[in-house]
């Protein structure tokens, strides 16, 4: 998302913002602090030929072509407001659960990935006890059905600080691992292509660290995976969209309704035993962060 110019008029920052519609370029027109009106294109690949078209829009903002495209544009976006199309569903396939970047995937959304699947092959999906406790957030050992462990986070406590995160990487089962490698090859390539990896890093840290402790402190060490984090992403990137549109990021209606129906399937325990904590924390944690990220955001774009 950049910013390509001011007009000071709010019709034609209107006007100039439905022939973008009409030539399929996002964008977003937001009144400045002095009484103009910012003009923002949200998809980088499209800046140049944006800010190409502002130019000649600032010399002829009369000329038949920015007219007659405004209005076309201006009926589309009626149309596709009043179907529920998604933003970039024209441009992009918006069949699709998620929005898909039209930029490469993040290393750190492809290194989680290999990760999760390295730890639950070397595990046998959580079954060899003595990798699974040595990555789980405080070491256990197993007799019969019940394990045993020493409470307070002991390892952390001296400085096995990885315990926090890793449980992320183990996995118990082909179906867990699949659904949460698919939700993450999505949401974490929209969030590290859109905000950049340190961001993506810092969303994952938090996150896992918090769900998982919840989870422990709720039902002991004996969990795993990566659906804290999944559940954390989609709050952010909802809230994001939601709140900041500019931020190029968001979720088509379909992906939040079937996270939610998700979430409370497993609440039911008909999918056996989850680690709902976990759901629970990620999204809330995800959804605050989203939420303050916007407002400070959209706060800081007015007053510049």
């Amino acid at each position: 998302m950049r910013q390509i110019g001011r007009l000071e008029d709010e019709t034609q920052a209107r006007q100039f913002g439905d022939f973008l519609y009409s030539r399929q370029i996002e964008n977003q027109a937001d009144p400045a602090s002095d009484g103009g009106w910012d003009i923002w294109v949200l998809d980088e690949s499209r800046i140049e030929e944006a800010a190409s078209l502002f130019e000649q829009f600032i010399e002829q903002p009369d000329d038949s072509m920015f007219v007659l495209g405004a209005g076309q544009g201006a009926r589309q976006r009626h149309r596709d407001k009043q179907e529920g199309v998604p933003k970039r569903a024209r441009i992009l396939d918006g069949r699709t659960a998620f929005y898909k970047p039209p930029i490469g995937y993040g290393m750190l959304t492809i290194t989680l990935l290999v990760a999760s699947v390295a730890v639950t092959l070397a595990t046998s999906l959580g079954r060899n006890d003595r990798i699974t406790a040595y990555l789980s957030i405080t070491h256990y050992s197993v007799d019969g059905d019940y394990a045993k462990w020493d409470s307070g986070l002991p390892e952390v406590r001296h400085g096995q600080i990885w315990r926090l995160f890793t449980p992320i990487f183990v996995h118990f089962d082909l179906l867990h691992i699949f659904f949460n490698m698919l939700w993450l090859w999505d949401l974490g390539s929209m969030v590290e292509t859109r905000k950049g990896t340190w961001r993506l890093l810092a969303l994952v840290l938090v996150i896992s660290a918090l769900s998982n402790v919840g989870q422990y402190l709720y039902s002991g060490p004996t969990f795993g995976g990566m659906s804290g984090v999944v559940y954390g992403l989609l709050g952010y990137i909802w809230m994001q969209g939601k709140f900041d549109p500019a931020s190029n990021l968001e979720l088509h209606p379909q992906t939040v309704t079937l996270m939610i129906v998700w979430f409370f399937l497993c609440l039911t325990g008909l999918l056996g035993n989850i680690a709902n904590v976990v759901h629970a924390v990620g999204a809330v944690v995800g959804i605050s962060w989203g939420f303050l990220e916007a407002r400070w955001t959209v706060r800081q774009r007015h007053h510049r």
